[in-house]
């Protein structure tokens, strides 16, 4: 029988990121998550949970934040980053993901040591 992933997130912020999961026999998740739309370096989140196997982030930047963005994910010897676009664009980073605990980050000069950063836990 197939398994469900499942996923728990909480959220800082307005508004919960998006999730899908398939089932299937091996897990695939998407995370949605939004840069601030007002230019803030943070995400609307800085926590995230997926099931192991297939995870992929999909970060919004909001047409109005004004500033270039990406999302990116190190720890347990992953270390990938998605492109970098303009506001109202859309990074994408897709990763095969073990259990353990992940950051999450912005990948652009200076935005994670701002705080726009947050914590992956893949179960």
């Amino acid at each position: 029988m197939a398994g469900i992933a499942v996923l728990a997130l909480s959220a800082c912020g307005s508004s919960a990121p998006k999730a899908a999961t398939s089932a299937g026999s091996t897990s695939s998740t998407t995370l949605r998550l939004s840069a601030d739309p007002g230019g803030a370096l943070k995400f609307d989140t800085t926590k995230l949970s997926a099931k192991a196997g297939s995870v992929t982030l999909q970060m919004d930047n909001p047409a109005g934040s004004g500033v270039p963005h990406a999302i990116a994910v190190s720890g347990h010897g992953v270390n990938q980053a998605g492109q970098t676009v303009q506001p109202g664009g859309t990074s994408t980073e897709t990763l095969t993901l073990k259990p353990g605990t992940y950051t999450f980050f912005c990948p652009v000069p200076g935005h994670e040591a701002a705080g726009m950063k947050g914590t992956l836990v893949v179960s």
